[in-house]
């Protein structure tokens, strides 16, 4: 089992042989970018994209199945915040694990989640390339992919402080532009936006148009529009001061998810119908402005898709190199991954950037076997990496209190019991997956994965133990 990471004077968590080979990672994220990274952060991809098809399920009650899930994802990042600075780490949730169970649960938990955000990065360059090809009719995905990832594998590679310079702006964007929609939506609901008139409740009425069962589709949506979160805590321990960056970022967690979340679905379903064909065609907030006759607001909002977009792909070459150099580092993999020079884990970014272009390539080499396959296997992923977030601060905060009580800086609320409240959430996310037809298979097949993966960390670390 890892040491834990000693502090220096400044508060920084200083890499130890056991996670670094002797080679630390830099701290040139600075506080500005650990926070705008936090306050963008929670703004995804999934956000703008993919909240379409959750209107469409479960009507105006979206909005409870956003808050539900936003309760859960708050105590999972109090979890989190906890033993992250407590224990700042590059390998976040999966060195917690660690250190709770074995290296077995950490390399459960670390690989799984590389895999999916090494799938993640593809897939969001898919999505802002045909963004691009709507603009630029006739010029071929692919191109637009590969440029992409050369960028932002470009920007990895070189110091840490360039992802943290475009997060920074790309963060800023998110945030002016969905802060823009929200007092726009908020003054038109209210009748006092000039040249339109206040729907008021006319198109809440129909608030659960497909009962349960629509409501249950909406939850499911909205639980992976959550994901991503948890890089703020990988971010910190490259930044100037860990436990501050992780404590401030967890602390207003529950304010962002309120207002960007909560907020946007509530100003959504109350000035478009829920049913219009133009939320899932056009994306819930271009058709909430192409409602409000703003000129040109529609494609302004697909510019700041794009953005979230591009703001992901960084953000999942960023972590997943993380991840794989963290593990690597503690015995969990090739050690060529932990190569580190300039303070970056080169070898680790391009790996993980290679990874991603290789999904982009089997989504039009096997588009009908392995891509499918491959995007059921991460489909629930997030959820096991909560699961074992919630697992690892039941065991972990015992020993804190015992061994070290001056790190808990963070401290999850009404601790056990609204631990043990999460994951009663999260067994039932899982029952009501298995009870979905669509999302049964992603259920097996990242229960697959993580079984398997559960059976190799067990046999490495059977093996270390008896070398």
């Amino acid at each position: 089992m890892p040491s834990s990471p000693t502090r220096t004077s400044t508060g920084t968590a200083a890499g130890t042989p056991s996670e670094t080979g002797g080679v630390p990672l830099s701290h040139g994220l600075k506080q500005r970018h650990l926070s705008m990274i936090a306050l963008g952060g929670v703004i995804g991809a999934g956000l703008f994209v993919g909240s379409g098809a959750g209107i469409a399920a479960a009507g105006p009650s979206i909005v409870v199945a956003y808050a539900l899930s936003g309760v859960l994802v708050m105590l999972v990042m109090r979890m989190l915040g906890e033993m992250s600075a407590a224990h700042p780490s590059s390998g976040s949730f999966s060195a917690h694990a660690e250190r709770a169970f074995g290296p077995w649960a950490g390399f459960t938990a670390g690989w799984s989640f590389w895999v999916l955000l090494c799938t993640a990065v593809g897939l969001e360059g898919m999505g802002a390339a045909k963004i691009v090809t709507g603009w630029l009719p006739g010029t071929p995905e692919w191109m637009w992919v590969a440029l992409f990832m050369v960028v932002f594998c470009g920007t990895n590679l070189a110091a840490v402080k360039n992802f943290g310079e475009f997060e920074f702006w790309f963060a800023a964007l998110k945030v002016g532009a969905i802060t823009l929609f929200l007092v726009l939506g908020v003054l038109a609901v209210a009748g006092v936006l000039p040249g339109t008139d206040s729907p008021g409740a006319s198109h809440l009425t129909d608030f659960l148009p497909h009962g349960g069962q629509g409501l249950i589709v909406g939850l499911l949506a909205s639980v992976f529009a959550y994901g991503g979160l948890e890089t703020v805590t990988i971010a910190a321990a490259e930044s100037e001061d860990p436990v501050k960056g992780v404590a401030s970022a967890v602390r207003t967690a529950m304010w962002r998810i309120a207002l960007f979340y909560v907020g946007s679905m509530a100003v959504i379903v109350t000035l478009v119908p829920w049913d219009s064909p133009e939320v899932v065609a056009k994306g819930p907030y271009v058709a909430a402005l192409d409602h409000l006759g703003i000129p040109g607001a529609g494609p302004l909002m697909n510019v700041v898709v794009f953005v979230a977009l591009l703001s992901a792909m960084n953000a999942n070459i960023y972590g997943s190199s993380r991840i794989a150099y963290s593990l690597v580092g503690r015995g969990q993999g090739p050690r060529a991954l932990a190569r580190v020079s300039g303070g970056v884990p080169r070898v680790a970014v391009l790996v993980s950037s290679l990874f991603g272009f290789g999904c982009v390539l089997l989504s039009y080499w096997r588009p009908d076997d392995v891509f499918p396959w491959l995007l059921n296997m991460i489909g629930a992923v997030i959820l096991v990496v909560w699961i074992f977030i919630a697992a690892s601060q039941l065991r972990l905060r015992r020993r804190l209190e015992r061994e070290t009580p001056e790190r808990l800086v963070v401290r999850m609320w009404a601790f056990p019991w609204l631990t043990w409240v999460a994951l009663a959430g999260m067994a039932a996310v899982f029952v009501l997956m298995a009870r979905e037809a669509d999302t049964r298979v992603q259920l097996y097949s990242t229960g697959a994965m993580t079984l398997v993966l559960a059976v190799v960390g067990y046999a490495w670390q059977r093996g270390r133990a008896r070398s």
